[in-house]
């Protein structure tokens, strides 16, 4: 399965680069287990950020930043077969499990929860 990791990644930082990094390590964290299960991660960061940035995004929450990094989620989970949403408040987040829903994936709260690959 492809399996989209949502959870925090500007929720509740304020904006500081620190917070938002710890975020971002605390999702990458969930991609080698998953990937140890026989199955392939994504993180939608992996993808959105370096289009940020090719579109010249300044700061985190800049115009440049709501243009992409949601939809890049919402695209992606066209692709996936399922989602892992990790614990913590996030809007984003919630957002990737409903469509997700909308989409037929299966939707995982914790990784005990998913099979390993056959």
């Amino acid at each position: 399965m492809l399996i989209l990791i949502a959870g925090p990644y500007r929720s509740g930082t304020n904006n500081d680069p620190h917070l938002i990094e710890q975020n971002l390590q605390k999702l990458e964290s969930y991609a080698l287990p998953i990937f140890r299960l026989g199955h392939m991660p994504i993180v939608g960061e992996w993808l959105a950020l370096p289009l940020m940035k090719l579109a010249g995004s300044k700061e985190v929450g800049d115009e440049i930043f709501h243009e992409i990094q949601y939809p890049v989620a919402h695209r992606m989970l066209v692709k996936c077969d399922a989602v892992l949403r990790i614990e913590g408040a996030s809007n984003g987040a919630d957002q990737d499990v409903e469509v997700a829903k909308k989409l037929g994936l299966k939707i995982y709260y914790k990784l005990e929860d998913i099979p390993k690959a056959e």
